[in-house]
């Protein structure tokens, strides 16, 4: 229970505070206008059922001070992207939605879906809320705007073949890897999709009726026929682009359907009056939040990395919207209106988009409600199986990948609530094991990480890494073998951590002091999620012990190779991936990489017999 700080300790100003567990894990990050008056809203005998429970998981609560509301806005946003609390409102796969990306900064720029952190020199459009939304519009797109969509990789490889793909044959690419097109034309093309998906799709379309006119009062039919062609394929892309307003206006408007539990959230992108972008999504409201509440939230979380257009629209202004429209001015660097539509054609495509969101959210539930209930089974079956104190809501498994003791590893991976947590994600190389010994491997890889976790245990929270909390179960990949040198590391480290082994053979579950294994019955929840989570670390120990493999045979291979050196063989597994692709490169392709006279040594050496 956390020890409420006395008033005159914490300051009458605005701020962020942060409420942490025993472990230093940060619960649930907050913005308070006065930090005194919020704080101790959280000490009150009759707080919410959701707010109670992340303040009973707490141990402390500490506060940052700011200069300003607008300040603390843009921290509380920090550490939320910072610490990933698990009691804030998130979007679910926030850096997941996907984008229409064009690379500005290559030398042929290059169109393609792009998700995940925004790349400096890149120009995005969207977000989408699918990924073949996006393709069909850009297939369309590429026979009036003929820019590559191909990789870097295959743009280097036909231009040291000299000839280009299916693509420019079909007259989806203009072929800049062999010359076919000038950079001046080239870059007309990049410029004209680009405006085109900023919403400025009429003057396109104008061009080319009057270049198909042109062609044919020339008598030019053929050229004439493929002005067509690209002027029909512009309409169908128009089409998708839906007409939001009679005027060329740039805004997002964004609608909400909840409940108690849950929010489905939907924005629309406007630009030039067309609507370029849609979102559909749904937050899980681990906090209590009124609507106006959940509006902040979202717009926190969609503004806080992205800039804001001059109009953001909204179903219900958030608490202080005077904060949140300096805030979202800040994000811009221009001025932005904050607003609830009340009439015309604005407030008619929020209609539209609370029903969008009122779908999302009624198919949203039918598929989740399994989804979530058979998690929460499959953790209270485990817990019932193997007798553990409470349901193991972070389940850590290990796995060995070794060949006859060569390029041993170990992988750890995390479920946490029944699902993937690829952050903590950790891979060992083992160094302290001569020859294959799985049983010494083991132990190595879990010393080292339970080792790990007593002194990051120790350190300032501020300080700490991904070993910093243990697992609620323990889980390795074999018999008792595995679990009884994973009970003596434990035991040596003076730690309680539950322990369990599951063999593949007749997929037993082994016990620390049990000889005898558990048998769970084929279709058991438990049974699915311990498969599950051990097969992933097969996985992901199989991947690291491939990389680290073919990275060897390289060297070997390479080793005595004149004028290639640690840095080039980086350079050259880089470039083509593994072993099996560096062999099939031609001559000229790994001359890119490495000097013409090198890449000739490097080719007769990677076809020289075993």
């Amino acid at each position: 229970m956390v020890e409420r700080p006395a008033p005159s300790e914490i300051p009458d100003r605005p701020g962020v505070y942060l409420w942490r567990d025993r472990h230093g894990a940060v619960l649930y990050v907050g913005k308070a206008k006065s930090l005194r008056k919020r704080i101790a809203n959280y000490f009150a005998s009759d707080l919410p059922v959701r707010t109670a429970n992340m303040v009973d998981a707490a141990a402390t609560v500490e506060w940052i001070v700011t200069d300003s509301d607008v300040a603390a806005l843009h921290l509380e946003f920090t550490l939320i992207q910072q610490h990933q609390p698990r009691f804030n409102i998130r979007l679910r796969d926030d850096k997941s939605f996907p984008y229409l990306a064009i690379t500005r900064s290559d030398a042929w720029p290059r169109a393609t879906v792009m998700r995940g952190r925004r790349r400096k020199g890149t120009q995005y459009f969207g977000p989408y809320a699918h990924a073949y939304a996006i393709r069909q519009t850009l297939d369309l797109l590429v026979r009036t705007f003929p820019v590559r969509t191909c990789s870097n990789a295959k743009l280097r490889r036909h231009q040291a073949q000299g000839r280009p793909c299916l693509l420019f044959h079909i007259e989806r690419c203009s072929g800049p890897c062999v010359g076919e097109v000038t950079p001046e034309d080239y870059a007309a093309h990049v410029e004209g999709l680009a405006e085109f998906l900023s919403g400025d799709g009429d003057p396109v379309r104008e061009r080319l009726l009057a270049a198909m006119g042109e062609a044919s009062e020339a008598l030019e039919y053929e050229q004439a026929a493929r002005y067509r062609d690209q002027l029909q394929s512009v309409d169908k892309a128009l089409a998708r682009q839906e007409v939001a307003s009679d005027r060329p206006e740039d805004f997002d408007l964004i609608a909400v359907e909840e409940d108690d539990l849950e929010a489905a959230l939907v924005v629309l992108t406007v630009r030039r009056g067309r609507v370029t972008g849609r979102i559909a999504t749904v937050v899980d409201k681990v906090e209590e939040v009124s609507t106006p509440e959940l509006i902040g939230r979202l717009l926190s979380q969609r503004f806080g990395a992205e800039r804001p257009p001059p109009q953001v629209l909204v179903e219900a202004l958030p608490d202080e919207p005077d904060v949140w429209e300096a805030w979202l001015e800040e994000r811009r660097g221009a001025r932005v209106s904050l607003r609830v539509p009340r009439r015309g054609q604005k407030r008619r495509l929020m209609e539209t988009a609370r029903a969008n969101a009122r779908e999302t959210f009624a198919r949203h539930r039918l598929r989740r409600q399994s989804d979530h209930n058979a998690r929460a089974r499959a953790l209270r079956s485990l817990q019932e199986t193997l007798g553990l104190p409470e349901p193991p809501l972070r389940i850590e498994a290990y796995d060995i990948a070794t060949i006859q003791g060569r390029d041993t590893v170990g992988s750890m991976v995390v479920l946490e609530d029944g699902l993937p947590r690829r952050s903590d994600y950790r891979r060992f190389k083992v160094r302290g094991v001569d020859g294959q010994d799985d049983f010494a491997s083991m132990e190595e890889v879990l010393r080292r990480r339970l080792t790990a976790y007593l002194a990051e245990r120790d350190l300032p929270v501020d300080e700490r890494g991904g070993f910093a909390y243990p697992p609620s179960l323990l889980l390795v990949d074999g018999g008792m073998g595995q679990v009884s040198r994973a009970v003596k590391v434990a035991d040596e480290l003076g730690l309680d951590i539950p322990i369990a082994g599951l063999a593949k053979r007749m997929e037993e579950v082994y016990l620390p002091g049990d000889p005898d294994p558990i048998r769970i019955p084929r279709g058991e929840d438990a049974l699915y999620l311990l498969q599950r989570v051990r097969d992933e670390a097969h996985r992901f120990a199989n991947q690291y012990h491939r990389s680290l493999r073919g990275t060897r045979m390289v060297d070997s291979i390479l080793d005595g190779v004149p004028g290639v050196g640690p840095a080039r063989k980086k350079a050259l597994l880089r470039r083509f991936g593994s072993l099996k692709r560096l062999r099939e490169a031609s001559e000229a392709e790994l001359a890119e990489v490495v000097p013409g006279a090198v890449a000739a040594d490097v080719h007769e050496a990677l076809r020289r017999p075993a």
